[in-house]
């Protein structure tokens, strides 16, 4: 339970950089609304971040979370954003990704 604690607050944390890069582009009301989101995102992956690490270790944890905070943020970047992509950028993510399961395999909890 505690690892799918931790899933839901890296994609939440995915949801604050997001909300960051919508606010970034619009004004007025509109910004106000995705900094209220950050707010949200930004809390809620706090508060489950929290709530994980009382259960697994503490430098895995965070790592995994910001692996996941980071592969999102690239995907919703080059999907939503429309940023570059290249071999190189790809390549990087996918180890990026192999190295979040490997700290999930080789984690005692």
């Amino acid at each position: 339970m505690n690892w799918i604690i931790l899933i839901i607050a890296g994609l939440f944390e995915v949801g604050f950089t997001s909300c960051l890069g919508k606010a970034k582009h619009t004004t007025g009301t509109e910004m106000y609304l995705w900094y209220g989101g950050f707010g949200v995102c930004l809390t809620v992956s706090m508060l489950l971040l929290m709530k994980a690490t009382q259960a697994l270790p503490l430098g895995t944890a965070y790592a995994v979370w910001t692996g996941i905070g980071a592969v999102g943020t690239v995907l919703v970047g080059i999907f939503i954003f429309k940023e570059p992509t290249d071999f190189w950028r790809v390549f990087f993510i996918f180890t990026l990704i192999a190295s979040i399961i490997g700290l999930k395999v080789v984690s005692t909890h």
